[in-house]
């Protein structure tokens, strides 16, 4: 786990989202938004995966225009249907299923905002395809590369959007006779102005990140080189990954906490999403081909993707006691999703020219990921009501 996928999205097309997919079922669950006094006090991020032999699909490729070929697992040839068939269950309590209804009742003339990489984005397409059961949006915004993108539900006046960022911070790739090097400089003082100039109106920020760091990259704070990961260079020490995350969490929050304008605004975190890679990482012949989820005893939580996620977390208790006028908390996905490694594309993400190449990072939609939304809703939910 030391080196976890390094260079692992440099190479990889893996800013790549583009539409259409899946899925045999059609099962969905409703439930009562009158939450009960234990479910509102209930942590639903400690739980385990048990079985729902109808499964939990609650929209299909016929069902929702906008999943992308790369996340279309049926479409581009998986067989088995297992991975579906999984309900998240708290220890303590019931998390109720998505209600596309009652989400967009609660985000109704606001506007939300996720903040970060491939991985943010894969969220929101769940999200969309879960809304797009309520109402179809109106596609209002696309950059050239297909990157930062707005939605608008009308019925709701509900604003979509994304806001792509690899680092969170400033950042660029060193260039060596005109050819990338996949080396990256980082300005912890400067924080990605692709987002930060964008978030004055928004209600609700996603923000998420972490997967870019791990690759060669040196850190800049007051114009000085500070710190570095993966450079193995004796007069600079090498501070690994989770300094990294810590300290570019710590700039994107603070730049959300001081902005004047976005008093009010509700800011979740959410935590880091494992990648699955087994016998290799993804330029190495590494796959994720397990067709059922992992127990509790299963898995490391002294992994290097649970040290991401404390930090993060950390990095949010910090802000909130500093916090001023804001709302932070953590959408907090990380124990969940590392028991899913068979919740990801794998083989079966359509990529044309990288044939060979397994994605163990992104997620099957529909699929595991589809929780993350339930959680959201399940947060939405206790800022309305507490």
């Amino acid at each position: 786990m030391e080196k976890l996928v390094p260079l692992m999205f440099s190479c990889l097309g893996f800013s790549l989202f583009l539409l259409y997919s899946p899925n045999p079922f059609n099962h969905f669950h409703h439930h009562n938004p009158n939450l009960e006094e234990d479910n509102e006090k209930c942590d639903f991020f400690r739980g385990n995966w048990v079985p729902e032999v109808n499964g939990v699909i609650r929209y299909t490729n016929s069902s929702c225009a906008t999943i992308p070929e790369s996340k279309n697992c049926f479409r581009n040839g998986r067989q088995d249907t297992d991975f579906l068939n999984w309900r998240w269950k708290p220890d303590k309590c019931d998390l109720p299923s998505f209600d596309s209804r009652e989400f967009l009742d609660i985000v109704r003339g606001k506007i939300m905002a996720f903040v970060g990489d491939s991985v943010a984005r894969n969220h929101v397409e769940s999200l969309l395809c879960l809304l797009s059961q309520e109402e179809v949006p109106i596609d209002v915004y696309k950059d050239a590369q297909d990157r930062n993108r707005i939605w608008h539900f009308p019925s709701y006046d509900f604003t979509l959007k994304i806001l792509w960022t690899k680092f969170l911070v400033s950042g660029e790739e060193r260039m060596i006779n005109g050819s990338s090097s996949g080396v990256f400089d980082l300005y912890l003082d400067k924080v990605d102005n692709s987002w930060s100039r964008a978030i004055n109106n928004i209600d609700y920020i996603i923000i998420s990140a972490g997967h870019w760091l791990f690759r060669p990259i040196y850190l800049h704070k007051d114009r000085k080189v500070i710190a570095c990961v993966y450079c193995n260079e004796p007069n600079i020490t090498d501070r690994g990954v989770n300094f990294a995350v810590r300290m570019i969490f710590r700039a994107a929050l603070n730049r959300i906490n001081s902005c004047k304008k976005c008093k009010g605004s509700v800011t979740l975190l959410r935590t880091f999403s494992p990648s699955h890679f087994e016998d290799g990482f993804w330029n190495t012949g590494g796959s994720c081909n397990r067709t059922s989820p992992f127990g509790k005893s299963k898995i490391d939580l002294t992994s290097r993707e649970w040290e991401l996620r404390t930090m993060q977390v950390e990095e949010l208790e910090r802000v909130n006691k500093i916090q001023r006028g804001k709302k932070f908390e953590a959408l907090d996905v990380t124990r969940a999703m590392l028991m899913r490694p068979d919740g990801h594309p794998g083989a079966y993400w359509g990529n044309k020219w990288m044939k060979g190449y397994n994605d163990c990072v992104h997620w099957c939609l529909p699929g595991p990921i589809d929780l993350w939304n339930d959680m959201l809703l399940a947060l939405l939910r206790k800022r309305l009501f507490t």
